[in-house]
């Protein structure tokens, strides 16, 4: 049986690992803050001191960073992830990275010997737990192919985009469509209160129309009580955005929508709003 070693115990990263876990696999995993390792640790997972101790005992190493900082971090510092890699290991980075800087780490990871893919997932908190996530791969199709089973345990669909960096690309376009799509919600909701219509009403409306959607009907609570719990921080779509319009410059193309939906939800994080799930995009519309 291959050791997994996970690095990355956050709102995602953990229903994750312990999934894994519970399907039988051997697990090994290290977070900065150490306490966050103990759920897994009390359902029988190793826990490791440094990101280097974990690769040195592990054959697959899944990676679930919040941004391209943090994952070189992992594997550029003293007793990092690259000090022990070496020929056959494979490093799996579902962070959610530029295409750019997945194409840089998988060129380290290979300058020491191993295989670097991203996979880097559509679906928040609720679908990490229940399994329902969907992969998005890019690298080697025989590598690819190797995490499988992994991947199966992980998510409902794996889809394989290509070569190094597709899986990147993928995820920030359809991140890209969740913030513009959240972004649509609210001013349709902030249009139609203002307009005197009955906000319960108007959340039946979408709920019965062509407009209704799987991501309407899991905000839709929140947007009711005007309380925003955090499934899909709003400060990560703002970077995911950020992203995404560093890439439409690279590759020369106007995205309009996603300009506007960038610059709103930045003045969102700016004001206070970050930590608040993606949803409250609709509190920093309503106070203007």
């Amino acid at each position: 049986m291959q050791t997994i070693g996970w690095i990355g115990l956050g709102h995602m990263g953990e229903p994750m690992a312990m999934n894994l876990l519970e399907a039988g696999h051997k697990v090994q995993v290290h977070n900065r803050t150490i306490s966050k390792t103990n759920s897994l640790v009390e359902a029988g997972a190793g826990r490791l001191d440094s990101p280097k101790e974990l690769a040195e005992r592990s054959d697959i190493i899944f990676l679930m960073l919040s941004d391209s900082n943090a994952v070189r971090e992992v594997l550029q510092q003293d007793n990092g992830v690259l000090e022990a890699i070496t020929e056959g290991k494979i490093i799996v980075d579902m962070s959610t990275l530029s295409p750019e800087d997945s194409l840089s780490l998988a060129k380290q990871v290979s300058e020491h010997g191993g295989t670097y893919i991203d996979a880097p997932v559509s679906g928040s908190v609720g679908a990490a737990r229940t399994s329902q996530l969907v992969i998005l791969a890019g690298g080697e199709t025989k590598t690819v192919e190797l995490c499988q089973p992994y991947f199966d345990v992980l998510g409902k669909k794996t889809i394989h985009f290509g070569s190094t960096g597709k899986g990147s690309s993928a995820k920030l376009a359809i991140n890209m469509l969740l913030g513009i799509m959240g972004q649509g919600i609210a001013e349709s909701l902030i249009f139609a209160e203002k307009s005197g219509l009955n906000k319960d009403s108007v959340l039946e409306m979408i709920s019965q129309s062509g407009m209704n959607s799987p991501l309407f009907q899991g905000k839709k609570e929140l947007y009711r009580h005007e309380e925003f719990p955090a499934a899909f921080m709003l400060e990560l779509m703002s970077k995911d955005l950020g992203l995404a319009k560093a890439e439409a410059g690279r590759l020369g193309t106007v995205l309009p929508l996603a300009d506007t939906a960038n610059a709103t939800y930045l003045s969102a994080k700016e004001n206070g709003k970050g930590k608040l799930d993606m949803a409250a995009v609709y509190l920093e519309l309503k106070k203007n």
